[in-house]
């Protein structure tokens, strides 16, 4: 028998949700239920046939009963008053909708929606059974699939109306302001079609002016290590063990997890034993380039296919449970790997960057011509995330740092309020 979720236990669960403390779902939950029954009245509108993921995915739950039954249950696990997708054809139909949807503005901060598909699975995944669907591998494949569908969609100039001055667009006074469209490059640009992108990603990773507002600390002190994002400080922890069970709370990070590969050695993992990781947040309104931390060389490259919707679960409610998930996502969500091994100064040490892509984010872009055996300085840029929420983590073989300069947070006390950082800035000072 389908155990239903109470309106009240659901509204408990959702306070507690990632996307609502990131800021890229609203805070109050009525307008998740506003946004839904619009999005039910553009699916019953849409004529389009299904783009070729979704009919994968189709296939998939109609063909493997086992995941058709827990994609169905985490539908009659939701209250009816919040059961918005009603079927499995209803899913389909709204996430074909979606992937031909660019993300609109709202100028009302309680009704800010920036993940479309978060809202989508938002209640969803708060059932029993809805964190069994979104670690079920053969879903997750073909979901990132959809994703990646949508991204090239996103790349293209049909998704640019969503870029104009109007209310609801991203040039207005309200979205400028947020967004600080003043510290980039488009900002000299305002008098072009759409200020100069070619689509809404190239927008959403537009390029900062970097000397001005995002210097660089410690240009000529290899001793000072900086930060590969804007954001907030997550995490800092020392000793990080080789395996741990990290979706336990309290255990973090693993290393053999989060750092092997499919193409990555096993004597890489060796080498980070008892080092240190950092760990920041990219809310959707940061600035979504990454820099280099350490400068060297460029030993191993790689995009970690994994999850995308799943997270951290807690027998009992806890309000810290969600933001939990940004270290477990660290072990198995879809990331890349740069592992640069310093030079001489830092006792040519590795540093690994693990660029972790969070919910709608389904590409990790590493900067063209970068390569394995590259030679990268400190605030070089890296790559960059296209449209999403994101995480990023520093993990260091031991004897590089000595210590952090940035304030800690606390992740089992304040999780959702941690310090303030800029990509460049100086973080660590090595040994």
């Amino acid at each position: 028998m389908t155990a239903v979720l109470s309106t009240e236990e659901l509204h408990a669960r959702y306070r507690t949700t990632f996307g609502r403390a990131g800021g890229y779902l609203p805070r109050n939950p009525a307008a998740i239920d506003e946004w839904h029954r619009n999005l039910t009245q553009r699916a019953a509108d849409a004529k389009e046939e299904f783009v070729g993921p979704v009919k994968d995915l189709a296939e998939i739950l109609y063909s493997d009963g086992i995941v058709r039954m827990y994609v169905t249950q985490m539908i009659n696990e939701l209250p009816e008053k919040h059961r918005h997708v009603t079927s499995v054809d209803d899913l389909l139909q709204k996430l074909n909708v979606i992937v031909r949807t660019a993300p609109a503005y709202d100028p009302d901060p309680t009704k800010h929606i920036f993940l479309p598909m978060s809202a989508l699975f938002g209640h969803l995944r708060l059932t029993r059974a809805g964190a069994v669907v979104f670690r079920n591998q053969r879903f997750g494949t073909a979901l990132q699939a959809i994703l990646q569908d949508w991204c090239r969609f996103l790349d293209s100039p049909e998704s640019r109306y969503v870029l104009s001055t109007r209310e609801n667009g991203w040039f207005s006074q309200s979205a400028a302001e947020l967004n600080k469209l003043y510290e980039y490059e488009c900002w000299d640009r305002r008098d072009e079609p759409h200020w100069g992108f070619g689509s809404f990603n190239d927008f959403f990773h537009r390029r900062i002016k970097l000397d001005e507002f995002r210097p660089l600390a410690g240009p000529d002190d290899p001793s000072v290590i900086t930060a590969p994002n804007d954001g907030t400080v997550y995490n800092m922890q020392r000793d990080v063990p080789r395996s741990a069970d990290f979706w336990i709370k309290g255990h973090y990070y693993s290393l053999e997890n989060m750092l092997h590969g499919r193409e990555c050695k096993d004597e890489y993992v060796g080498r980070f034993v008892g080092g240190d990781v950092y760990q920041g947040f990219l809310s959707v309104n940061s600035f979504h380039r990454w820099h280099v931390p350490v400068s060297g060389t460029i030993r191993h490259l790689e995009v970690v296919p994994g999850l995308m919707f799943s997270h951290a679960e807690s027998e009992s409610p806890d309000p810290t449970t969600w933001t939990h998930s940004q270290a477990y996502q660290s072990n198995v969500n879809t990331r890349g790997l740069a592992f640069i091994e310093t030079g001489e100064e830092l006792g040519r040490r590795m540093v690994c960057a693990v660029v972790i892509g969070m919910d709608e984010v389904s590409s990790v872009q590493w900067k063209p011509g970068l390569a394995v055996g590259s030679e990268v300085r400190k605030g070089d840029e890296l790559g960059f995330f296209s449209y999403g929420g994101s995480s990023m983590a520093l993990v260091f073989e031991p004897g590089i740092v000595g210590d952090f300069t940035v304030p800690e947070n606390n992740p089992d006390k304040h999780p959702d309020d941690g310090p303030s950082v800029f990509v460049r800035q100086q973080i660590a000072r090595a040994v």
